[in-house]
């Protein structure tokens, strides 16, 4: 008996490089009215500059299914880990990371 081959799979590829991913610990989304882009950058503490480590360009489509695919992922986290807890809104983002500040 043969198997029959789904013709909707997908072989995915992943490089090593690739696999190895990019820390983010800040994304600016922006979006016109037919693409969304996600920039991922990288704050370093004491560093005034950023640079953009990764930028990702979506349908709005595709970004509203990221939306869901991660709040599940979350909802599913949440349900194994306990509640991710977040920074205030009113706060502002927290540029020192709460650590001491680098003096030259």
């Amino acid at each position: 008996m043969e198997e029959q081959q789904n013709d909707n799979q997908l072989n995915i590829e992943l490089s090593e490089e690739v696999a190895e991913g990019t820390f983010s610990n800040l994304a600016i989304i922006t979006h016109s009215n037919t693409e969304f882009v996600l920039d991922f950058i990288r704050v370093m503490p004491g560093i005034p500059k950023a640079k953009v480590k990764s930028r990702i360009i979506l349908t709005p489509e595709h970004a509203k299914r990221l939306a869901q695919a991660l709040q599940d992922n979350i909802d599913k986290f949440e349900q194994a880990n306990g509640r991710i807890k977040t920074f205030d809104e009113n706060s502002g983002f927290p540029m020192g990371f709460g650590g001491p500040t680098a003096q030259a």
